[in-house]
């Protein structure tokens, strides 16, 4: 079964607000990457919807769009992840060393893993 998404766990002191000066890049390589970079206004307003909440050191919206990958902040702990609904036509691997690399530049402390099958803890 090929990977459908790819996450990155914030570890040690690495918080949201380390994301803000890369988030751009982060964003951007990846929706080249998955072939659906929007208008260039499309794009400054998700860009900075985002980076608001970043440079708040809160949790971000990411990129939601139906599209063939998704940008996710899960609520449960400082983590995204890369959803792909396209497998098949979208290089998950080279999204995932592109991110790697952007966050290893930055300094930023993470783990990566890589799921098939995403499941979501539904707190009572």
């Amino acid at each position: 079964m090929a990977k459908t998404s790819v996450h990155f766990i914030l570890k040690g002191k690495s918080d949201y607000k380390d994301l803000a000066p890369i988030f751009r890049d982060i964003l951007m390589g990846t929706l080249e990457t998955a072939d659906q970079v929007p208008e260039e206004e499309e794009f400054t307003m998700i860009l900075n919807l985002n980076l608001d909440d970043l440079e708040q050191n809160r949790k971000p919206e990411g990129y939601l769009r139906k599209a063939r990958v998704r940008i996710v902040f899960p609520m449960d702990r400082k983590e995204f992840f890369v959803q792909s609904y396209s497998p098949k036509n979208v290089d998950l691997a080279r999204i995932k060393a592109d991110i790697s690399d952007i966050l290893d530049k930055a300094g930023i402390k993470y783990d990566c893993t890589e799921d098939d099958d995403i499941k979501f803890d539904l707190k009572d």
